[in-house]
């Protein structure tokens, strides 16, 4: 392998290197990202229920807790 050949080899493991690294920094992102969403998919669960409760009464809630097998 001449220098020049080992140059390129060197610089193109690097950018290989570079981009494994951003395509885990994307990943890790995109976790953070799914996380959040589950959580406020969570509290709108439980503002749903809390207004349903308000609303309708507990009757209505323990109804649509035993629906959600259903669902």
């Amino acid at each position: 392998m001449t220098p020049d050949e080992n140059e390129f080899a060197i610089e193109k493991s690097t950018r290989t290197a570079r981009f494994a690294e951003w395509l885990m920094r994307r990943e890790e992102a995109r976790q953070d990202k799914e996380s959040n969403l589950e959580g406020l998919v969570r509290l709108n669960v439980l503002v749903s229920f809390l207004t349903l409760g308000l609303v309708g009464g507990f009757e209505t809630v323990r109804l649509a807790v035993s629906m959600i097998p259903y669902i």
